[in-house]
């Protein structure tokens, strides 16, 4: 592939609902450019951009790929991200290094959530954009219904550019409303015809409607709407190119990837219209200096870039993929990791299309490229030693689904270790969590299904198996009540025995962030105080896993008043033994009660469905704490819930809202639960423990 400059390359992100047709665009885009010689399809899973295994098997894309394609002496970036809500992390990476987006519209489904979501990512990051509506080739598919539920949602900036023609049930072709002329493809080209009768209406409201947008770009363009001039095909072309760029305009195109109908005319309008790397800004630090560095990517300032998304293949290896953002990248360059403060080598550039890559001797400001097997992070900044900027990282969604893992294979540990990193290199939104005081681990993701696809890609790529369940919930132990209790260890073994008596009370600290706090009221050395340590290492190692139900204890206050001590066969351990049998046995006397963590849940859900989120809070046990409106027609719901009864809360909140609710949650506090789930807690602990008695 040839190097571009900076002017000559769109950086282009797919967005949209799950299937609403993202990937088979980016195929129909590829053959019109001559990358493939024939159309992959998704059902058959031969598309350029879902190359993944798991994406073929499920028909989904999981990760964004990378498209470049040379187009009209341009080279456009295409950015094929997932439309799964599960995989909004590769969606939010592929943002981050965008210059517009596409957001593509099921003409069969409409306007759907993820539609929603993506115009909202758009307007989050100021990123231009249009709207691609697929599936025109199906009948009873309305354009016009689809574009009247966009302007009823985005108002007056929604601005169709062209109309579908159709004959006898067909999609034959299309009106362009800047020319205000028709085209019906014939083969592959498409001749100039009649517009139809039927388009002649909305052919002139929708021409309306820019006119209105190119007269506002200046006052002197106003001036000429008023006394009724015309504007020139270029005059147009131009003001809506910066109408586009500042996002005042959205165009709207449609067409069908599945016959390559109308992507001609969409690609030819990304070049024309969607705005170079040139027309953004890009500021990051100098961390010398501590002064903010303007790349704005200019080819002519130091080379500054960086890494959007890593790729990690057990057969291809590792790759970097990082956006320039400012100057220009060759081969074998020497660059600094700021993050990581640290030079590296970069050996040779790549360009990825799909899961092919081809070698390219520079790369220029706004250009998206790849680096092979360096040790580069996703969110790093590399540039050179001299000029060392460092830029913010993306914004990541927060995963809260989680699911405990075991290794089928207790020999397969530390491979599930490396392998869980390697997929945690690629997929930022995944977290292992190491919960020791639970003795679990757990997979933190955005959903079920990116931790049903963790699971997948380690068996069929990694070659190690591991076993989902449930978490445990991080309960407590804790006492209400006071008591008094003795215990003496005594043991002869011929020769030296062993002696240890202690007296102890237990009551409440009042302090459950702290497991406990140990004090002695010893009088006339009845326990020298040389054994105190040993008494309070029995309380330390009892409270790790209490006598109720086997969770860790927390705010007891343990007092050590009276004892015995024999000269000769008393011992550290002695006392130990004793303090810890003390403890349990005082502990089970002080009316012991399980604790349950307590979260303080947020649901952000549209208005409609306040109702059916808090019947199921309320089901949930959870206690509304307050709700107040956002952005119009959104509710934000606040809640003190227990954490137990979060699990599976992701699937039933999409499924309640239809994709729409978000939540989030974090720990607040521990607070006494209801005696049933205390008393199933309590059995449950009996009887694993006597089954550990009979296998022992």
């Amino acid at each position: 592939m040839n190097v571009y400059t900076t002017d000559k390359i769109r950086n282009v992100v797919l967005l949209g609902h799950g299937s609403s047709g993202k990937t088979s665009l980016a195929e129909a885009m590829c053959y019109l450019a001559g990358v493939t010689s024939r159309l992959g399809t998704v059902d058959a899973g031969n598309t350029v951009s879902d190359f993944d295994k798991e994406e073929q098997k499920r028909k989904i894309s999981i990760s964004t790929s990378t498209i470049p394609l040379e187009w009209q002496e341009c080279k456009i970036n295409i950015l094929d991200a997932p439309g799964s809500f599960d995989f909004v992390g590769e969606v939010e990476e592929a943002i981050s290094v965008a210059d517009g987006a596409i957001i593509v519209v099921s003409g069969k489904n409409g306007i759907e959530v993820g539609t929603k979501k993506a115009w909202d990512l758009c307007e989050k990051y100021n990123l231009p954009r249009m709207i691609y509506v697929s599936d025109m080739d199906i009948d009873e598919v309305s354009y016009r219904q689809v574009v009247e539920e966009l302007v009823d949602l985005y108002g007056k900036k929604i601005a169709p550019f062209n109309l579908p023609i159709r004959e006898n049930e067909e999609f034959v072709g299309y009106v362009n409303v800047i020319q205000e002329k028709g085209f019906r493809w014939v083969n592959k080209d498409a001749e100039e015809c009649e517009v139809p009768d039927y388009n002649k209406e909305y052919l002139a409201q929708y021409r309306d409607t820019l006119m209105e947008a190119v007269a506002e770009t200046s006052e002197s363009m106003m001036e000429r709407y008023f006394n009724g001039e015309t504007f020139s095909e270029a005059e147009i072309r131009s003001a809506l190119r910066a109408n586009v760029c500042d996002g005042s305009i959205v165009p709207v195109e449609m067409g069908s990837s599945i016959v390559c109908r109308g992507v001609y005319t969409l690609m030819d309008d990304i070049v024309k219209y969607m705005p170079s790397p040139e027309n953004r800004k890009m500021s990051g630090i100098d961390m010398r200096t501590n002064e903010i560095f303007d790349a704005d990517f200019d080819f002519s300032k130091p080379k500054t870039a960086f890494v959007f998304k890593t790729v990690v293949d057990p057969f291809i290896g590792k790759y970097s993929l990082i956006k320039v953002r400012s100057g220009v990248f060759k081969t074998d360059d020497v660059v600094y990791d700021t993050n990581q403060d640290k030079e590296l080598k970069i050996g040779k550039i790549y360009l990825l299309r799909g899961n092919k890559s081809c070698e390219v001797s520079e790369v220029h400001a706004g250009d998206l490229c790849a680096l092979q097997k360096l040790d580069l992070k996703t969110g790093d900044s590399i540039a050179t030693k001299a000029n060392p900027v460092q830029y913010a990282r993306m914004n990541l969604s927060t995963p809260y689904t989680s699911m405990r893992y075991k290794p089928k294979n207790k020999a397969d540990i530390d491979k599930i270790a490396q392998s869980l990193a390697k997929l945690q290199a690629e997929d930022p939104t995944m977290k292992v969590v190491s919960d020791s005081a639970n003795h679990q681990s757990l997979i933190y993701a955005m959903g079920d299904l990116q931790i049903e696809v963790i699971a997948s890609k380690l068996l069929n790529e990694y070659n190690v198996e591991i076993e989902l369940k449930k978490p445990k919930v991080a309960f407590r132990e804790t006492l209400k009540k006071k008591s008094d209790t003795e215990y003496k260890y005594k043991k002869q073994t011929g020769g030296h025995g062993q002696y240890g008596h202690v007296k102890m009370r237990f009551e409440s600290l009042g302090d459950l962030s702290k497991p406990y706090e140990f004090t002695e009221e010893v009088v006339g050395g009845a326990v020298p105080k040389n054994f105190f340590p040993a008494v309070e290492k029995g309380i330390a190692e009892s409270v790790l896993k209490g006598p109720l139900a086997g969770y860790p204890v927390v705010g007891v206050k343990a007092i050590l008043y009276d004892g015995s001590y024999h000269p000769v066969d008393s011992s550290e351990m002695a006392f130990k033994v004793a303090a810890s049998n003390a403890f349990k046995d005082g502990f089970m006397k002080a009316e012991p009660i399980l604790l349950e963590p307590i979260a303080t849940l947020k649901v952000t859900v549209p208005e409609e469905k306040t109702g059916d989120v808090m019947g199921d809070l309320n089901k949930r046990r959870g206690r509304v704490l307050s709700m107040n409106p956002v952005d119009g027609d959104k509710e934000v719901i606040e809640a003190d819930i227990p954490e137990r009864e979060l699990y599976g809360y992701g699937t039933t909140l999409r499924s309640m809202t239809g994709g729409a609710g978000e939540f989030e949650f974090s720990f607040a506090r521990y607070e006494q639960c209801p005696q049933e789930i205390q008393q199933k807690e309590v059995e449950a602990y009996a009887a694993k423990v006597k089954d550990d008695d009979a296998e022992s």
